[in-house]
Order: structure tokens, then sequence, then C-alpha cells
């Protein structure tokens, strides 16, 4: 199982802040479109991604106990 954390309007479109996915053996990339279908997620795509509190690429393969966290564009000034 992998942790996926949500933040921002990520997090209220998912209705939750964290859940659980099975996604060992998966990339991010094919996380990223398990979690769009289930979730309706348009604004994945915007989102950064981190696995382990570090920033990754598309193509890093998850294992069990991995925390992924999708971060979405931040705005203000």
């Amino acid at each position: 199982m992998v942790d996926v954390l949500f933040f921002a309007e990520l997090q209220e479109a998912a209705g939750s802040e964290k859940i659980n996915v099975e996604a060992d053996g998966l990339s991010v990339n094919e996380l990223r479109m398990k979690l769009k279908s289930s979730y309706d997620l348009t604004n994945l795509d915007n989102a950064m991604t981190a696995v382990n509190e570090e920033y990754s690429r598309e193509d890093t393969v998850l294992k069990s106990g991995d925390v992924v966290a999708f971060i979405p564009p931040v705005s203000g000034g």
C-alpha cells in the first residue's frame, strides 16, 4: 500500500487529505491516471509530485510504504 497525500483544491476534490492505494510497482504516472479515473481529479495533471518528501519524476516506480504527495501550483502575492 502507498499513502497518497492531497493538498489545497486536490484535497477538496478527493474529499480527503490522505488515502491508501494499492500501487506497489506502479509508476507515478500510472498512479496519477488511476487516481484521476477513481476520484475525478482533473487538476491532478498540473500538480507536482513528491515521493517520500522528494520531488519525483513521472517514471519513478513506487513500492509499498511510499508516501506520495500531489501538490498543486501555488499562486498569490
